[in-house]
């Protein structure tokens, strides 16, 4: 049982306003320290090797998702289905009884990241955004929109820091030389000289708190019926000042479990270190003023840490069924971002792009007339 400290009471939520537990009891308010101060995220990275991880971030254990609980309160059996909650309550005594330790690994993350946004909040924040898009919006869509719906949402991530070095090569080039030739009565063509150089850029990256989706469901970018790119549209999330976990943050919220584990995640790690060495080596490379084209790409992975975290969004979704396609409108829970995907009315969009087809020629032509 996780109790009050001051009455004993087992009646504790998070209360968003004060930013805090709170209970309902003697009204005393904490928070769960900071998992930073208990586990290291920052220091250390350039000499990681090897993998090191927190215990919740273990391969998942396979164990009956019934749990029977004994409640500290009156001593009655209580069964949780530790797929579903993490938390319970006595059907006799009405104290909340938590499963954290008798949950195996992916239940339970090392640490929540509350939420900071109200709900009133994301319900306008996410208005204000249909509102902007209502115009192209499906008829039926518009009709249905009800963000009072909007549900308070805890997802799984990894956090993962990496100890990495990459190698990149290519050719880039320098221009020289610029002019224009005339081709035609009123054609001219612009051409270019440039001195090529084979380019190569080695270097060591330090990767500090790269969220990686830890939900196969959210992580799977190619299925044609989801609209999971949103969730990364909404990064950032401040890892940093999340809380260590205690199943009461919880409490009002639904949340996923963690389905993936550590190793079947090593090729989006690579996608994303390898995107992280791009963008690094093109600030490298400023003075090939025509661009540089990477032929041959490599990152060795020499040590990563992975530690477990919660991560809050206000969520607006939407099944257009006719196309069979999930919609959704998300609100990062920490700082308010958001972003969606909302239903189009085609037809509107074909008038739309036929007029300014339209409008377009018609001015080209005119411009045409004037020049000639």
């Amino acid at each position: 049982m996780v109790k009050c400290a001051s009455c004993g009471s087992t009646d504790i939520r998070y209360s968003i306003e004060q930013r805090s537990l709170a209970c309902a009891n003697c009204r005393s308010k904490w928070n769960e320290p900071a998992l930073e101060s208990q586990v290291d995220l920052t220091s250390g990275i350039d000499s990681l090797q090897g993998t090191s991880m927190t215990s919740t971030a273990r391969d998942i254990a396979i164990e009956q998702a019934t749990v029977t609980l004994k409640c500290g309160g009156c001593g009655a059996e209580v069964v949780i289905n530790t797929a579903e909650t993490a938390q319970v309550r006595c059907h006799w005594c009405r104290s909340y009884l938590s499963a954290s330790s008798r949950i195996p690994n992916g239940a339970v993350p090392d640490a929540v990241a509350p939420f900071i946004v109200p709900r009133e909040h994301a319900i306008e924040t996410i208005r204000a955004f249909v509102d902007a898009r209502k115009f192209f919006a499906n008829p039926k869509f518009k009709r249905e929109f009800q963000p009072e719906n909007v549900v308070g949402v805890y997802l799984p991530y990894f956090v993962f820091d990496g100890n990495a070095s990459a190698m990149v090569t290519g050719q880039g080039e320098i221009q020289t030389a610029r002019w224009t030739e005339k081709r035609g009565e009123n054609s001219h063509v612009t051409y270019y000289a440039a001195d090529v150089y084979n380019v190569g850029r080695s270097f060591k990256m330090a990767v500090d708190d790269l969220l990686l989706e830890s939900s196969a469901e959210r992580g799977n970018l190619q299925d044609p019926s989801q609209t999971n790119n949103i969730i990364n549209a909404i990064l950032p999330f401040d890892v940093k000042g999340a809380l260590r976990y205690n199943p009461n943050y919880l409490r009002g919220f639904t949340s996923e479990r963690r389905d993936v584990n550590v190793s079947q995640l090593s090729g989006v790690v690579t996608d994303k270190l390898l995107s992280i060495a791009r963008h690094k080596a093109d600030g490298l490379v400023g003075q090939y003023n025509r661009g540089v084209r990477w032929d041959t790409e490599q990152v060795d992975l020499h040590g990563s840490r992975w530690v477990t975290v919660y991560l809050p969004i206000w969520l607006y979704s939407y099944y257009q069924k006719e196309k069979g396609l999930k919609h959704f409108v998300a609100v990062n829970g920490q700082n308010g971002n958001v972003m969606g995907s909302v239903p189009l009315n085609m037809p509107v969009l074909a008038l739309v792009t036929f007029l300014i087809f339209v409008i377009g020629t018609v001015v080209g032509v005119l411009l045409f007339l004037m020049m000639a």
